[in-house]
């Protein structure tokens, strides 16, 4: 991840005020530390990744090994997202009132527990409920990993490092699309595959676990909460790390430093889920309410519904597992493809653009009916919604201010999870009634809405400072 470094010398810190934190983060290069940071992130999101796709690459062999019936099957699809769902609103919250790096161990403890438990499920039963708990363990992954980078990052190059970020984590895809073709069929040590593929789940999630420990604390998050000095110290490091090298000033335009807050001159900073519910963020909360409704069918319905559609289409399980890991390849492709760009166009637009072609090849696919198409559709609509995916995650971070962003992102993101947990119970009714095509109209459906909604609601944030995105006058302008 090259950078472009300055040739100013960093001038002496200023004692320490409101605001002095963010700025001095925005003055640099990115630095070891922030590098380090990007790649614990990303391996945590590898196995984010894993488990979410896991539980529907595994569908076909988990009803064969515990004669699972049509009632039970959306049970253990969504048991999972179910507990993502808990995890994303409780643990979410959390890092607001006790910091991001204290969440991200939690998470990962919980879930590494619970899918090595997995691993020994006798019967649905038993598998519905790791499934349900090891998900609480990941269910704010995704919008902390979000949260995290975005208050450690520089303006300049928050974009481009949570895209990479996001590209280790989806190499997890196709990884578990893979594994599972090479091992559902076997035994090792007398052990089937399938359950070799819980173990992977867990031990690796130990293995991140003592990686982020090291991770530094946000010093956007600990001056929010009066913590100055600990701000002060960590930022002081990230200098030292830099050389004295800082990037050039931002625009005047870009240099508002004081994030806004409801009816800020007359009472109390408001906190929580009751100031996403009020003047000025509730309109960019209502927008990310609809936009994780309708995302989540186009994104993670197409996802973890093709193993049923392959099937559904006349291609046995062993052929449909090697389909589905051929073309979750575009997961972390679409991903590398979004480095140039999440910096180069608005995050906005990109995320509208990105939308509506994943609705022409979600189309495309869904009336494919040869083994070249289905490879060339599925490729192309999983390397188009990666791109979106990278898009609109470093967005939805960087449209709340720090005292609310994780509580923001994962309060919304929480609607996505249990908007997941509902899909099998009404898109495999869908499939397995109205057929394949029907599917696909609905997640072509879904994307236009999305379009819409951001088109009129989202605020740009490209290449902007967090304080300036969420500064009073920004807040009412959009």
């Amino acid at each position: 991840m090259p950078e472009t470094r300055g040739t100013q010398r960093l001038p002496e810190s200023p004692p320490l005020t409101t605001g002095d934190v963010a700025g001095r983060i925005d003055q640099l290069p990115v630095t070891p530390t922030q590098r380090r940071a990007t790649i614990a992130v990303g391996l945590g999101l590898f196995f984010e990744f894993y488990e979410v796709f896991l539980t529907g690459v595994l569908t076909s062999v988990l009803v064969g090994e515990f004669g699972l019936t049509k009632a039970e099957l959306p049970l253990v699809l969504a048991s999972t997202f179910i507990g993502m769902f808990i995890g994303a609103l409780v643990l979410g919250r959390l890092a607001d009132r006790l910091g991001r790096r204290g969440a991200f161990l939690l998470n990962l403890a919980v879930y590494s527990v619970f899918s090595l438990l997995g691993a020994f499920s006798m019967n649905a039963a038993w598998l519905v409920v790791t499934r349900f708990l090891a998900g609480v363990g990941l269910g704010a992954e995704l919008p902390l990993a979000d949260t995290y980078l975005t208050d450690l990052l520089p303006a300049r190059r928050r974009g481009k490092y949570i895209a990479c970020a996001y590209t280790i984590g989806f190499i997890g895809v196709p990884v578990v699309g893979f594994v599972a073709h090479s091992l559902t069929a076997t035994t090792w040590i007398g052990i089937e595959g399938w359950r070799w593929m819980f173990v992977i789940g867990g031990v690796g999630g130990f293995i991140v676990l003592l990686l982020q420990r090291g991770l530094p604390e946000s010093p956007r998050w600990l001056e929010s909460v009066g913590r100055t000095k600990e701000a002060d110290r960590i930022v002081s490091r990230l200098e030292a790390e830099a050389g004295g090298a800082v990037e050039p000033p931002l625009p005047a335009t870009e240099t508002v430093t004081t994030e806004a807050t409801p009816a800020r001159a007359a009472a109390p900073r408001l906190t929580g889920v009751r100031a996403l519910l009020v003047p000025p963020y509730n309109k960019r909360t209502a927008m990310m309410l609809v936009f994780h409704v309708f995302q989540t069918i186009g994104y993670y319905g197409f996802g973890t519904m093709v193993p049923l559609v392959l099937a559904a289409k006349g291609y046995p399980v062993s052929e449909s597992l090697l389909f589905t890991g051929l073309t979750y390849l575009g997961y972390p492709i679409g991903s590398a493809l979004s480095l140039p760009l999440v910096e180069r166009f608005e995050r906005k637009y990109l995320v509208v653009a990105a939308g509506l072609a994943m609705a022409v090849f979600g189309v495309a696919f869904g009336f494919s009916n040869t083994m070249v198409l289905i490879l060339v559709f599925g490729f192309l609509y999983t390397a188009v919604s990666n791109v979106f995916s990278n898009a609109y995650h470093i967005y939805q971070a960087e449209i709340f201010p720090t005292h609310l962003r994780s509580t923001a992102s994962s309060g919304t993101y929480a609607l996505s999870r249990l908007v997941t947990a509902a899909m099998p119970f009404v898109l495999v009714p869908v499939l397995a009634g109205a057929g394949v095509s029907a599917l696909f109209a609905i997640v072509c459906a879904a994307m236009v809405v999305v379009a819409v909604d951001v088109t009129a609601l989202g605020p740009r944030t490209t290449g902007l400072r967090l304080e300036a995105v969420n500064s009073s006058e920004s807040l009412v302008g959009h």
